[in-house]
């Protein structure tokens, strides 16, 4: 039987992680942390057997201090419906998985328990992976790999319900970070512990010209008022593990008042 390729370096993610400065990169960390407590306080539930599956414990045990803290490894530590709560921290971007992720989390929730992870998406860093490309291509004539491929929020809402989630939910919040160069962004990504492990990137350093070379593209083609910016977009995915008390939705044509009626105005029938 052969084994499906690896996305991640998880050796190379595990060292990127542990260089990760934790006084000035874990910014979107924090960030991540706030808008999960956010939208857990307007849950109507009280949360008794938490877990947070994450890359960096050290971080998000700052989430919820009593919640079970798990390496987001390709086999999740979780007992199958130990959990009314399982939070997936910013870290779904680097799995092989994802899917059996989401699975593996659902499992792990009590009947009616409640899901929520929080992932990069598909809009981040678009600036810096363009003028990359488009550096690299004018040099080399090629593209190596140099960030991991991350979800549209279209397609990680799908992985919801193919894990088999109840009542999925997915949505996005974009942040824009501004640098003083492409310069600074780099290295701040170095600090967040999120440079390139990817399983196929180079094994060499990349070429001198070709970050210059993207360095200027990345300038002429985005900077604004003397600065460069950059997207994170942090995309939420929230469901519930399957309960038969849940709301559940309506079977199409069985409704009995017609919408006109309820929003008080005529019907218009369109011409066929």
């Amino acid at each position: 039987m052969q084994n499906n390729p690896r996305l991640t370096d998880t050796n190379a993610l595990r060292r990127n992680r542990t260089r990760a400065n934790r006084t000035t990169g874990m910014f979107l960390q924090s960030a991540a942390i706030a808008e999960v407590q956010d939208r857990l306080s307007m849950v109507n539930r009280e949360f008794t057997a938490p877990a947070i599956v994450t890359g960096f414990p050290d971080v998000w045990d700052t989430c919820l201090p009593e919640a079970n803290l798990v390496p987001d490894s390709d086999v999740l530590d979780l007992q199958p419906q130990h959990h009314d709560l399982v939070i997936h921290g910013l870290s779904l971007h680097w799995a092989d998985d994802p899917v059996g992720q989401l699975i593996q989390c659902r499992r792990a929730l009590k009947d009616d328990g409640f899901f929520l992870a929080v992932t990069f998406g598909g809009k981040t860093l678009h600036e810096l992976r363009a003028s990359l490309a488009q550096a690299e291509v004018e040099i080399t004539g090629g593209l190596s790999p140099r960030v991991t491929p991350m979800g549209e929020i279209r397609d990680l809402g799908a992985l919801l319900q193919r894990a088999g989630f109840a009542l999925p939910v997915a949505d996005t919040v974009p942040l824009k970070v501004t640098y003083e160069s492409p310069w600074a962004l780099m290295k701040d990504l170095r600090a967040m512990g999120e440079s390139n492990a990817l399983q196929d990137r180079l094994r060499k350093p990349t070429r001198r010209s070709i970050l210059a070379r993207a360095n200027e593209i990345y300038v002429d083609t985005f900077m604004e008022n003397g600065r460069i910016p950059a997207t994170f977009e942090l995309i939420f995915l929230t469901g519930w593990a399957p309960d038969a008390n849940q709301p559940q939705p309506l079977r199409p044509g069985s409704a009995k008042t017609r919408l006109a009626d309820a929003l008080s105005t005529s019907e218009i029938k369109l011409p066929k």
